[in-house]
């Protein structure tokens, strides 16, 4: 099934996302959501269809920013940080206690976390590294940055 991967890593955020197979295409590992309009005119030898979901990689999914906007929308494990950890999170930092507001849905150790600003804005998302709750961590790394907006920029070249 191709929305295996989709659907494994949104479970990850505890997100049951549904796929419709026929709109879903792949091609090299990577995963594209077209509508039904659009579908058929994809052709094998496409590059870009639709909305860019992710791709999968020796047993991995790297999502991209459209789907963790999609899980945004659900109810998903998000914590929300505060404006100074907003933006050291978006450049690539790790996310402190003290920078912690909020924490919704589950939050384990080990397990992904879709990180959100105060304005509701999904900023990208960390591993749980520490307890999000106990405010003996506020000195201590609670999630590592695993993927952020400011990924995008930080890989151009000049």
């Amino acid at each position: 099934m191709k929305a295996k991967a989709i659907t494994n890593f949104a479970q990850q955020f505890g997100v049951q996302i549904a796929l419709n197979p026929d709109l879903l295409v792949e091609k090299s590992g990577r995963y594209f959501l077209v509508n039904s309009a659009q579908r058929p005119y994809v052709r094998q030898d496409f590059f870009y269809a639709g909305v860019y979901l992710g791709k999968a990689k020796e047993g991995k999914f790297f999502p991209s920013f459209n789907l963790l906007g999609l899980l945004a929308k659900e109810n998903s494990s998000r914590v929300i940080v505060d404006g100074r950890t907003a933006w050291l999170f978006i450049c690539g930092r790790d996310i402190f206690g003290r920078g912690v507001v909020k924490v919704q849905g589950s939050a384990k150790n080990n397990m992904n976390i879709l990180v959100f600003n105060e304005f509701s804005e999904c900023l990208g998302f960390g591993r749980i590294v520490g307890n999000l709750t106990e405010t003996s961590n506020f000195e201590q790394i609670v999630v590592r940055n695993v993927l952020d907006l400011g990924d995008f920029l930080r890989r151009e070249r000049y």
